[in-house]
């Protein structure tokens, strides 16, 4: 049977999270320091990263060439890491990762729908026409024309480029 003494000892000495968990915390700051590196300036200034040090060291980042100095670097910003409120930064990293997959979707809806009038020819152009009412038939028309010259002479896709900007306008309005 234990003594009450070595129980208190074992409760002392696990108390914490383990090195483990201590580990697994700290690679994720450094991963979010090394998304943080792969944004562009203007991302960066949405960021909430109001500690100098962070923000100069993870500029750094875009000069630095050689893998070993980068690797040492990317450690240097996940140390800097610690001392900060991750959690606002995670929160402006995943607002911005989803707002980039929402355009990213409407993109490949967009070019999905302009796929579908190409090949559909009239019942295509009246699904714009369902969609966006106020969309020009004829032109829609003339690209289609326009596309299928192209395709017959082995033309560069021209029309194709053209119809898609015309879906993105009437999708922005």
């Amino acid at each position: 049977m234990h003594d009450t003494h070595d129980n208190d000892e074992l409760d002392e000495e696990f108390s914490g999270p383990s090195k483990s968990a201590v580990k697994r915390q700290m690679t994720a700051l450094q991963e979010m320091g090394e998304s943080l590196t792969k944004l562009t300036d203007k991302q960066l200034d949405k960021i909430p990263l109001l500690d100098e040090r962070l923000l100069d060291a993870v500029r750094e980042t875009h000069q630095i060439k050689s893998n070993s100095a980068r690797k040492r670097h990317m450690q240097y910003i996940g140390k800097l890491m610690r001392d900060i409120d991750a959690d606002a930064i995670q929160k402006a990293l995943r607002e911005m990762y989803q707002q980039k997959q929402k355009t990213d979707d409407a993109f490949h809806q967009l070019e999905q729908l302009r796929d579908q009038v190409l090949e559909q020819g009239l019942p295509g152009i009246e699904q714009v026409i369902q969609k966006w009412p106020s969309a020009d038939r004829q032109q829609l028309r003339q690209m289609l024309l326009q596309h299928q010259r192209e395709l017959n002479n082995n033309k560069p896709p021209a029309a194709s480029r053209k119809l898609f900007k015309y879906l993105r306008e009437l999708q922005e309005y």
